[in-house]
């Protein structure tokens, strides 16, 4: 029976120092008792499935975001190819007629063609700033390391855990194995 009760108490100050050891690891700190480190551990787990989440739809919304900005641009990038089309064919028409219904017509149409010309320019040199300085970064923000740190921090929480329990069962296991034996 003495046996027993320190097999009892090996076991249960090996569990206490794994589970300080992982509240240690995420800033919970040592506690005494295990009714407080539960506690504790338990609202470290929840501020950590929290933080998962709302990092996650951070995630979506920047590639969301993304998506709508590399939409328009490629829209802006068609309406451009259009409008320069438009000032070609406007330039063509104010050089080609200008016999038909006089200079009037003509200078009007060359004076269109080049003002169109001007904005189209403007307008896709805009969207490059806006490819190369808005959509470039956020797609290297939604990619890069900031948000998935609190996913792999929660991922990596949740499988110190499970080995702890694991470890714990075992532990006991093999301790119950050879007290039945002796």
């Amino acid at each position: 029976m003495e046996a027993i009760r320190k097999q009892a108490t090996r076991l249960r100050e090996q569990v206490a120092r794994q589970q300080q050891a992982v509240l240690k690891q995420f800033g919970a700190g040592g506690y005494g008792s295990d009714l407080v480190t539960d506690e504790a551990e338990m609202q470290q787990h929840h501020k950590l499935e929290r933080l998962y989440i709302s990092t996650r739809a951070a995630k979506h919304f920047q590639r969301d975001i993304v998506r709508g900005v590399e939409g328009y641009i490629v829209t802006g990038s068609k309406q451009v190819e259009i409008g320069t089309k438009l000032s070609e064919d406007s330039r063509k028409y104010g050089a080609e007629n200008t016999c038909t219904s006089g200079t009037t017509l003509s200078k009007a149409a060359l004076g269109f063609s080049r003002a169109r010309a001007q904005m189209e320019k403007e307008r896709g040199n805009l969207l490059k700033a806006l490819g190369t300085q808005v959509a470039e970064p956020l797609r290297a923000m939604v990619m890069g390391a900031p948000l998935e740190d609190a996913r792999h921090l929660a991922q990596r929480y949740d499988r110190m855990r499970q080995e702890a329990e694991a470890q714990v069962i075992l532990t006991w296991h093999t301790n119950w194995k050879q007290l039945k034996q002796s």
